[in-house]
């Protein structure tokens, strides 16, 4: 039997190992952590004043069936929201799909004090640099404070620094479901070259509704939180490379007897076909 003494010093020991992590934390960095919280459902009754400046609930934003991008940023932002942003854009514009199309992309701004015209001018900005028709991309502001209550539930940190007049938050994006539920987290600044994660993030999140040819690139790759992105599966990947080598012979057999056999169901030259019996 383990004593008490023992039991209690164990108990020290992971106190001081916590505390000290805990410190190792930079005194910027606290409160602006992100804690996924992957299958939570948001409240899609929260209301936020759209471009028009009419509030409007989320699930305006949600009916339409289509998974939604989901960024919490603030368009006076002078460094990281506008780099969050402007790779969103960057990347976004690569991609065949179309918001207002296949997904939705809904961007809040965290500060209360930031009013819609400042969310019409960073919308009209954003879309030039988009380059084409994106009737799917919504810019709102807070109401009532319902930002806060959504930063909550999707697990997203920020604060307000006093000394820098600016807010400190992460860079991140959320993948919500149809249902307005949180179903992946994309860290860092998005780079055309991760258009594969945003590709099967939202292929993920629509539950496989883009069709075939989707499903099986997504069979292929699995979504690495360590990462926070796509890695291809090897396991699967042979999976499929033993059925498509299956198949490969399948077809190779069938031609080889549909030749040895041709003789035996072909009528001379010109003539129809006819049944041998």
């Amino acid at each position: 039997m383990v004593r008490s003494s023992s039991i209690f010093g164990l108990l020290l020991l992971a106190s001081a190992f916590v505390s000290a992590a805990d410190k190792a934390i930079p005194a910027q960095l606290k409160g602006i952590e992100v804690t996924e919280k992957l299958g939570q459902t948001i409240d899609l009754d929260l209301e936020f004043v759209d471009e028009s400046g009419y509030p409007k609930t989320l699930r305006s934003y949600f009916a339409s069936g289509r998974p939604v991008i989901l960024n919490l940023v603030y368009y006076s932002c002078p460094m990281l929201c506008n780099l969050v942003l402007n790779g969103q854009t960057q990347t976004l514009r690569t991609f065949d799909w179309t918001p207002g199309k296949e997904y939705e992309i809904v961007t809040i701004s965290i500060d209360p004090t930031e009013q819609f015209n400042l969310a019409q001018k960073k919308k009209a900005a954003t879309l030039a640099s988009f380059g084409r028709e994106a009737p799917g991309w919504h810019f709102l502001t807070d109401y009532r404070g319902n930002v806060k209550k959504l930063a909550s539930q999707v697990g997203f940190g920020y604060r307000f620094d006093e000394r820098q007049q600016q807010y400190a938050h992460s860079a991140v994006v959320m993948v919500m479901t149809p249902q307005g539920k949180v179903s992946r987290y994309l860290y860092g600044l998005l780079k055309p070259e991760k258009i594969r994660d945003v590709r099967f993030a939202l292929v993920e999140a629509a539950q496989e509704k883009f069709g075939f040819s989707e499903r099986v690139l997504l069979w292929c790759f699995h979504y690495d939180p360590n990462a926070g992105g796509y890695v291809i599966f090897a396991r699967n990947l042979m999976k499929l490379g033993g059925g498509f080598l299956a198949l490969v012979l399948i077809g190779l057999l069938a031609r080889m007897w549909f030749k040895e056999n041709r003789g035996s169901f072909q009528t001379p030259a010109g003539k129809d076909w006819v049944t041998v019996k």
